[in-house]
């Protein structure tokens, strides 16, 4: 499998220090620095990344250079419209730290202005598009308009800005997940047949080795319990010579919550997440388990789907490595990412590797960055789900189908969460 070229744009190490000439100053103020800073990260064609900007008390101090506040994952076209200026940008495009003090709201009705500090401003240039690690900047600046009389500004910026490789393997469903498609490993315009996914809504039958993990159900019609829950749904990945190297099932049924129609987070359906056991032919060993219900709100409704990493392969107990909204109604992308979800537990904790070996010696530690993302689509929509992995996760073939499981997961989790119809009124047989 060859990868395909990503690099991660970092920024971290943030602080801010602010002399004892700025705090007086009429234009600040020491009022200005009492409520939080924060800063947004911008870098042309992306969304805006706003992170809070602590404050460094002692001129001495150096903020932590291993922490990372902000990251931007960039392929081959984004560097290119990066470099190429368009007809309503500034000759090059630049990477864009805006400071301000204290946070957007109101106070008794009226409107709380926040107060612009100061930019931070990096070029894109060619280093950019060399594919090798770099560090664009590290250090401290300054970045307020208030100078000393030294010519020093009085606020300063410490930052630090990296480039790394980060190459990823990217995969497709060339049709819905529930149609059973061939999983495609895209390389530029080539796609290369990797595995084969089977979808089935039947319950999972006492010869199947997924019986052991079988959830609790009653019997009755499909269609009649389709009504009240939605259950027995698996998915088998599959490789080029026929053989299931991955699977994923639901373990709870998707049912609704009392008094509503839809799946609510007091009562999430569950899948889990399986590999092949190393040790018994025709078993399974539990690799995670991901939860999925509705949250409802305003105008559009959204999916949280939350993924737990299960500890030494046991169905209970783990590391919670997501926990993502994805519109119920567009669709979105669910992803691992510690350094986008660096409050959650899994960002001081290694993904170990999915391989059916358990041999985990192969992957080294790793303290943040990207895993995987999958890219899907909202209800009543034909989704393929496009899927990427950073290849330091993927040391056989058998690693990326486990993330293949998941990600069908996921993707089924969206049809999962749909409201329920509304049970039959005796004499009103086709009203639903």
């Amino acid at each position: 499998m060859d990868p395909q070229a990503f690099i991660r744009l970092s920024i971290g190490s943030l602080g801010l220090r602010v002399s004892e000439t700025a705090l007086t100053s009429s234009k600040l103020g020491n009022h200005a620095f009492t409520s939080p800073c924060v800063c947004e990260i911008r870098l042309r064609g992306f969304p805006v990344q706003t992170t809070p900007l602590p404050l460094i008390s002692s001129p001495e101090a150096t903020p932590n250079s291993n922490t990372i506040a902000s990251s931007f994952y960039l392929e081959e076209s984004d560097l290119k419209a990066l470099l190429e200026p368009g007809c309503f940008y500034a000759s090059s495009a630049c990477l864009e730290i805006v400071v301000f003090t204290g946070r957007k709201g109101t106070n008794c009705g009226v409107g709380v202005k926040r107060q612009h500090i100061g930019t931070f401003k990096l070029d894109v240039g060619p280093e950019w598009g060399e594919g090798k690690p770099v560090t664009l900047f590290n250090g401290w600046i300054g970045i307020g308009k208030n100078r000393q009389e030294s010519g020093k500004s009085g606020v300063e910026l410490h930052l630090r800005v990296t480039l790394d490789p980060d190459p990823r393997y990217v995969f497709q469903f060339e049709d819905e997940t529930k149609l059973s498609p061939q999983i495609v490993q895209l390389q530029g315009t080539i796609k290369q047949p990797i595995f084969s996914c089977k979808f089935s809504r039947d319950r999972v039958s006492s010869g199947d080795p997924l019986s052991t993990f079988r959830s609790s159900s009653t019997d009755g019609s499909y269609q009649e319990t389709e009504r009240r829950e939605r259950k027995g749904w698996k998915v088998k990945i599959h490789d080029l010579s026929g053989s299931a190297v991955a699977a994923a099932f639901m373990t709870t049924p998707f049912v609704p919550s009392t008094g509503c129609d839809w799946v609510a987070k007091s009562n999430p359906g569950a899948w889990l997440i399986v590999r092949p056991d190393a040790c018994r032919s025709e078993s399974w060993q539990p690799w995670g388990k991901l939860e999925a219900w509705r949250e409802r709100g305003g105008i559009r409704d959204s999916v949280c789907c939350r993924f737990t990493l299960l500890s030494d392969g046991q169905d209970g107990g783990g590391f919670l490595m997501s926990e993502i909204l994805i519109n119920a109604e567009k669709g979105g992308e669910f992803f691992i990412d510690t350094d986008r979800q660096g409050q959650i537990q899994a960002s001081t904790t290694p993904v170990p590797s999915p391989q059916s070996s358990g041999d985990f010696a192969a992957l080294s530690p790793v303290t943040g960055g990207f895993v995987m993302s999958c890219r899907v689509q909202g209800e009543g929509k034909c989704s393929k789900p496009l899927v990427q992995l950073a290849i330091r996760h993927v040391t056989c073939v058998e690693d990326a189908a486990i993330f293949m499981a998941l990600a069908a997961a996921v993707d089924l989790c969206i049809e999962a969460c749909r409201p329920f119809r509304r049970r039959l009124r005796r004499g009103n047989r086709h009203s639903w």
